[in-house]
């Protein structure tokens, strides 16, 4: 005995693999069910990657907020112990490393240590810093600004320092000898160009930065603008010039020059 129609319409759908469709179990594919069924998916597919594109935003608003707020100002403990004191404590709460004066170098797995003992480098200033690979950005630079007889300063591989974080270094020029920007993938030329202030650096390592599109003429332009520092970490012929052998040629060979007839400066056109 067949079973009622109205019963066949409680009965769940399942997917039809060889007709690409929607049956019952009573093996009929039902338009309507098949046509249901698409709208269901897209509409699923739909809410499910705005879902995703939601939550991407959301996190990563998240980190930029923390971002923010990892590099603001430490001005209550500058105006408790100075701005050497404030500048060591940023650097070492980012994971690197400073340096003061006639002083072994203070890591970031001692800044409970330093802390404690604060007092004994209050009145010592700051000579080193070793931020290398800290989340540092152009707000957090401003912590090491007031380091005046800061002579040595680290950025390899920080992935926010960029061009605008270059421009704010001119307060460090009567102090600033060696500086390294090696692996910095936000490093143009025109942030390089900002270090013409920095007429004391003695070593400037300017080694990977993906974002320098001609390595070779930065090389020289940073060395005509720093004629008395020692510019590492490029080749200066690199991107300056081609050999023939590398000369780009088409696929099919060399094009032919077509002859010019006498008094003329048009090609001979062939007959």
């Amino acid at each position: 005995m067949a079973a009622p129609r109205a019963f066949l319409h409680l009965i769940p759908l399942k997917w039809n693999w060889g007709e690409r469709g929607f049956r019952d179990l009573s093996g009929v594919t039902t338009p309507e069910a098949s046509h249901r069924g698409r709208r269901t998916l897209l509409q699923f597919l739909s809410d499910h990657f705005y879902d995703v594109e939601f939550l991407r935003e959301y996190f990563l608003r998240k980190q930029m907020q923390k971002l923010h707020l990892e590099n603001g100002s430490y001005i209550r403990v500058q105006n408790k112990y100075g701005p050497d004191i404030a500048g060591a404590y940023f650097i070492l709460k980012h994971g690197g490393a400073v340096k003061f004066r006639d002083m072994e170098w203070v890591r970031s797995d001692e800044w409970r240590h330093f802390i404690a003992g604060v007092s004994k480098f209050q009145a010592v200033p700051v000579e080193a810093v070793d931020a290398s690979g800290c989340a540092i950005n152009y707000d957090g630079l401003g912590n090491l600004l007031s380091l005046k007889e800061l002579r040595s300063l680290s950025l390899q591989r920080c992935p926010h320092v960029d061009d605008w974080c270059l421009s704010r270094l001119y307060p460090l020029a009567s102090s600033l000898q060696e500086l390294s920007l090696a692996g910095c993938p936000r490093i143009s030329e025109r942030g390089l160009a900002c270090l013409h202030h920095l007429q004391n650096l003695h070593r400037l390592d300017i080694s990977d930065l993906p974002a320098v599109n001609f390595p070779g003429l930065t090389q020289i332009l940073v060395e005509e603008m720093l004629p008395n520092c020692e510019v590492v970490g490029m080749d200066w012929a690199q991107g300056l010039r081609q050999g023939p052998d590398e000369q780009p040629q088409d696929a099919a060979g060399p094009i032919p020059v077509e002859p010019l007839a006498p008094g003329s400066r048009q090609p001979l056109c062939n007959s």
